[in-house]
């Protein structure tokens, strides 16, 4: 036996259906996801902005940061801080709670080895390239750094590769913190999630990414950085290259880079 059911929908009816339909299909948004070992999205984001760290990511690392450690801790205490800290260790937050002398002296250190890498300052390779396939892009270029504001000028006046904002420490807070990440963004007029930070350091480029909810790049040219790293931190970042030459690449097969 075959039953056959007709219905037939009044025009209310249709109309009602097909406005819940449009309802559903503007809820439903594409997802987009952006893995490290596999960084491929099924829609590609828009990025409006790059804010690059300046040691070590835009010029060329010449600082003894170990050294500087051990001329401001003291030997016994920077082997129990490394110890207790395995992503590296944040100088300015142990000097923050310091009495006005100490801190006094322990600026004065670090301020001559900051000296000793303005007068070795090199820009790092691939930086200039890159920052011109941005500009021919129209994407917009910004810098955070903990080294201090003389140094930036320096860099700029040296290369003549203007980042604008250029935030140096006297910008407080500080990176990890995301605030200077969120101020360029505010200046720009632009959401951070159109924006992606490059540096190399985990806990401080990647971690001022991430708490501002930018996408996250770490330059890692020594292989320093393993999944081990990422585990503990609870820092992964969203790519990880070992040149700034490759990340061109990186941002044409996975961003809308219009502007």
């Amino acid at each position: 036996m075959c039953l056959n059911f007709s219905f037939r929908l009044s025009p209310f009816s249709m109309t009602f259906l097909l406005s819940r339909s449009l309802i559903s299909l503007t809820l439903v948004r594409p997802s987009c996801s952006i893995s490290m070992a596999n960084p491929t999205m099924n829609a590609k984001a828009r990025l409006r902005g790059v804010v690059f760290d300046m040691d070590g990511t835009l010029t060329v690392p010449v600082i003894d940061f170990g050294a500087m450690y051990r001329a401001v801790l003291g030997e016994d205490a920077y082997k129990r801080i490394k110890a207790e800290s395995p992503t590296g260790i944040d100088i300015l937050h142990h000097i923050e709670s310091w009495s006005p002398d100490k801190q006094q002296k322990a600026y004065e250190i670090i301020a001559d080895y900051e000296k000793q890498g303005i007068d070795k300052l090199q820009i790092m390779p691939g930086a200039a390239e890159l920052c011109g396939f941005l500009d021919s892009k129209k994407i917009k270029r910004g810098l955070i750094t903990r080294n201090v504001q003389k140094a930036i000028d320096i860099f700029h006046q040296r290369y003549e590769v203007i980042f604008s904002p250029a935030l140096g420490r006297e910008f407080r807070p500080y990176k990890p913190n995301p605030d200077p990440l969120l101020h360029i963004c505010s200046t720009w007029g632009i959401q951070p999630n159109e924006v992606m930070m490059v540096g190399d350091s985990l806990k401080d480029d990647i971690a001022c990414g991430k708490r501002a909810g930018a996408f996250t790049c770490l330059l890692d040219e020594t292989g320093r950085y393993g999944p081990d790293d990422f585990s503990v931190s609870g820092l992964q970042p969203d790519f990880k290259v070992d040149s700034l030459s490759k990340i061109q690449n990186i941002l044409e097969t996975n961003f809308d880079l219009n502007p």
